[in-house]
């Protein structure tokens, strides 16, 4: 029987960045799933304050050289990756010169959110799926974690359904208090119009918002999990309304073993 494969796709892992509930979660559900018997691929974005020398991350050419259009610009795609001995897993981070050649994360160091996070956030979306697409790798589930992976279930769902590397993919959404107060860029959904993405797909970003984001997350997505112990209250309310199969915040004594369990039921 061929093993099952699981893309996991996170917006912090540790030791990259430090640890924090998506970064430690990013860590150990990767290894333990793989422990479990499953195939793996991990991404996360080459933010700068990532030390690649103390790291050892390493360009992969075979899979770099791909330029994104977003906004009418050329932005080129380099893929890097390193290993997490201890785990015996691969983490592969997507990079770009304009995008994460910055000091720090999500936020400057004065705690200003970043103009541009939106397209930060679509060239990682769509950097993942494109060297996915490139490793002619099949997964039967992808989990996303932390709103800067958002607009993954919306690509997969539109402009990738009907690619046969996706086409059975089922998307898992995990759902954080890592929200921010700021709205995205007003032409954010103008700049998501790419391949099979229509203006109604996107019309929930109207108003670009970290509720309205996750929104978007949960209509695309075919499982939820509650990441953390407390979330949005308005999202809580829209994830109830949706009827999607949802697994209850689990801490961290028997998260993973729930978590695969929860994978098996949608793959059912």
């Amino acid at each position: 029987m061929e093993k099952k494969k699981i893309l996991f796709i996170s917006q912090e892992i540790t030791p990259y960045l430090p640890e924090s509930e998506i970064a430690k979660i990013g860590r150990e559900l990767p290894q333990g799933i793989q422990e479990r018997g499953k195939e793996i691929r991990t991404f996360m974005p080459r933010f700068g304050s990532i030390n690649e020398r103390r790291n050892q991350l390493h360009e992969v050419i075979r899979l770099s050289g791909m330029n994104l259009i977003i906004d009418d610009t050329d932005h080129p795609l380099i893929i890097k990756v390193a290993s997490i001995q201890a785990a015996r897993m691969q983490v592969y981070f997507i990079d770009n010169e304009d995008y994460f050649q910055r000091k720090y994360v999500l936020q400057d160091k004065n705690d200003t959110f970043y103009k541009d996070n939106d397209e930060r956030a679509i060239f990682f979306a769509r950097g993942v799926l494109e060297t996915v697409q490139k490793l002619r790798w099949s997964p039967d589930i992808i989990h996303c974690h932390g709103w800067f992976t958002a607009l993954i279930p919306l690509y997969v769902k539109k402009s990738f359904k009907d690619n046969p590397l996706f086409a059975d993919a089922k998307l898992v959404y995990s759902i954080y208090e890592d929200g921010f107060d700021k709205e995205l860029d007003k032409n954010f959904k103008t700049k998501l119009l790419y391949d099979g993405i229509t203006k109604k797909d996107v019309e929930l970003l109207a108003t670009p918002s970290f509720e309205n984001l996750t929104k978007l997350a949960v209509d695309n997505s075919d499982g939820l999990i509650m990441g953390s112990p407390q979330i949005n209250t308005t999202i809580e309310n829209y994830v109830s309304v949706s009827k999607k199969p949802v697994l209850p915040f689990k801490n961290t004594d028997d998260y993973i073993d729930a978590y695969a369990a929860f994978y098996d039921e949608l793959l059912s």
